[in-house]
């Protein structure tokens, strides 16, 4: 079985710069192997498997589980809820998980691009600055930085504040540029509808004595900024599983991958759901992208800045 899994990989056409096959996979991860829900696709499983064990051998990370993410599957199950396209895998505990994660929303750029993505399947990539888009590639997870967003209305009626940890992603290659763009993990949640109200005491309080009031949205399963979003709960998980123990994550697809299908290259991967709903892929390279992205806020100054309104009272 492991054989056969070992010449299935080489069989998918990597690209050929890609020399760091992972060996034969065990006999209990093989059989996580597929494309049905809660499966990982061998390419996927192969190319993270291969960075954590050159990074593990390279003195970078020790942490006995890794990561992964395939970016090519659907946003929702067959069952309605949210899609199982990230990976947790601890080889020494022989524990395997799939878990839900967003891809970048991309950009509508008027008269000069249209980046965006849909909810469901991800046709645009790259790793362009204030694109949004999902970087496929190898990366390396770094500190974790707490943001705070706001004070919200929790169950009991009590003002809680939301302090939203980050995790910052390394990347290398094509993702050497993720700590600029602030490419990380986080829970998918945020506050909407911001308003300020007086609260000196608070110590989130500005020179003025007034915090920031808005309404919680979680939108796990939606799209994000280009960072890897989780739900709550599989957030929290990852965040300690990574803290102050680096691991590896390796989102697929690349941009050799996305110029493999769009060029109907045999073997090359992709979700079929996916592939169906948006005929054929694209990357959008930093150097393609970043000038028209400089041109549209050139063209689109953003206007004035504006004092959050007061809450209202009650």
């Amino acid at each position: 079985m492991g054989m056969l899994l070992l010449v299935g990989v080489l069989a998918w056409g990597w690209p050929p710069a890609r020399a760091d096959l992972s060996p034969v996979l065990p006999a209990w991860l093989a059989a996580h192997v597929g494309e049905d829900e809660g499966q990982i696709a061998l390419p996927v499983l192969a190319r993270a498997r291969a960075l954590y064990l050159r990074k593990v051998a390279g003195g970078v990370v020790r942490n006995p589980c890794y990561l992964a993410m395939d970016a090519t599957r659907p946003n929702t199950a067959p069952d309605g809820g949210p899609g199982r396209r990230f990976y947790v895998i601890c080889e020494a505990e022989r524990t395997f998980q799939a878990i839900a994660a967003g891809h970048g929303a991309g950009r509508r750029l008027d008269g000069l691009a249209d980046f965006a993505n849909g909810r469901e399947c991800a046709r645009n990539f790259g790793n362009a600055q204030d694109s949004e888009l999902t970087a496929g590639g190898a990366y390396v997870t770094a500190e974790i930085k707490d943001s705070f967003k706001g004070y919200y209305r929790a169950a009991d009626g009590q003002d809680a504040p939301l302090v939203r940890p980050f995790l910052q992603f390394d990347g290398e290659g094509d993702t050497a540029n993720a700590r600029p763009r602030a490419i990380g993990g986080h829970a998918a949640v945020t506050l909407k509808g911001l308003c300020r109200r007086k609260d000196p005491i608070s110590p989130h309080a500005n020179h003025d004595g007034y915090v920031i009031q808005g309404t919680l949205v979680d939108y796990t399963g939606g799209r994000s900024n280009g960072c890897t979003s989780w739900s709550p709960s599989d957030a929290a998980y990852l965040v300690a599983l990574a803290k102050d123990d680096p691991t590896t994550l390796y989102i697929y697809p690349e941009a050799a991958d996305i110029a493999a299908v769009a060029h109907r290259v045999a073997g090359a991967y992709w979700n079929a759901t996916c592939l169906r709903d948006i005929g054929t892929p694209a990357y959008w390279s930093n150097e393609a992208l970043a000038p028209l992205i400089a041109r549209y806020r050139r063209d689109h100054p953003p206007p004035p800045p504006r004092p959050l309104p007061f809450c209202a009272a009650g």
